[in-house]
């Protein structure tokens, strides 16, 4: 296998060594699956991707995703970070867009610049959502090892998809947010009767009273015990939020924090609005370049 150049970047960050890191490794068309699983699982990021295709075809680029334990149909963090290295380090011009064509189907970016020509937020587009089981509370708050009571009843806990199912937990407050220890054994119990295997639980409280939802991610079955940034996860609560009026508005336009409690501090910012086609959902956040190098 020749050197195959690769870039670490931190995405939904503020600043660099916040945000959620991801590896991209370039031009690897001649890999099979198991050596970019194999790669992914070497690097231990969250997610690593891999362009395989340096040229479009039918109007993207081909990117596979892989996490330590396996591939991933489409992943928020890894779509923007993906999308900026293909702008900052391949195509090296100030295009407005980018797709790209993942399993789940073709994505577009959409890239912000400053006045001085930066790339400055990055947006993407996902799919629109689809809800589906509710979830009995009392089971969902066992595994987060909290009280029934701590648990939102105005809102459901239910499965929620953009590409990538997720539960979506609403809570009351911030202590509760922070309180949450996940029971394995009941996680494990759980994800063997839902399509969703990772679970999204939300607080109108925040760390940043410049933000809106406070958020964390815990994705075991994906390798990944807690996430610092998931755009993916972030992208079905935008529509949760959005079909259920969440804070008495059909149109979503929220800062959200994550990543606190692991040290990771992030941003996200989500947009979504009920149409005649669906719920739209664009999910926002900044990329910085933090390293490059060759795999040898």
């Amino acid at each position: 296998m020749d050197n195959l150049k690769f870039w670490i970047v931190d995405v939904f960050a503020e600043e660099k060594y916040n945000g959620n890191q991801l590896a991209v490794v370039s031009n690897t068309a001649s890999l099979s699956a198991v050596q970019m699983q194999r790669i992914a699982k070497e690097i231990n990021y969250s997610e690593t991707t891999f362009i395989t295709s340096l040229t479009e075809k039918s109007g993207g680029y081909d990117v596979r995703i892989f996490t330590p334990a396996k591939e991933l149909p489409f992943a928020g963090h890894p779509t923007l970070g993906t999308a900026y290295v293909l702008q900052n380090q391949v195509i090296k011009q100030p295009i407005q867009n980018v797709i790209l064509n993942l399993q789940v189907g073709q994505i577009p970016v959409t890239l912000d610049y400053s006045s001085d020509g930066v790339v400055e937020w990055l947006w993407m587009q996902q799919k629109p959502p689809t809800l589906h089981q509710v979830l009995t509370t009392n089971i969902v708050a066992e595994v987060l090892s909290l009280q029934s009571e701590e648990i939102d009843s105005r809102f459901p806990i239910q499965e929620v998809s953009t590409g990538v199912p997720f539960i979506i937990v609403p809570l009351k407050t911030l202590t509760s947010l922070k309180r949450i220890k996940v029971n394995k054994d009941k996680y494990w119990e759980l994800i063997d009767t839902t399509d969703a295997k990772c679970i999204l639980a939300f607080s109108p409280e925040t760390y940043n009273p410049a933000n809106d939802l406070s958020v964390r991610v815990f994705a075991d079955y994906l390798g990944i015990p807690e996430d610092p940034a998931t755009g993916s996860a972030n992208g079905c609560l935008a529509g949760y939020l959005a079909e259920y009026n969440y804070g008495g508005k059909k149109s979503i336009n929220l800062r959200v924090e994550q990543g606190y409690e692991i040290g990771r501090p992030s941003l996200l910012l989500l947009q979504a609005e009920k149409k005649d086609t669906g719920i739209q959902v664009n999910v926002g956040g900044k990329v910085i370049l933090v390293a490059q190098g060759e795999l040898v």
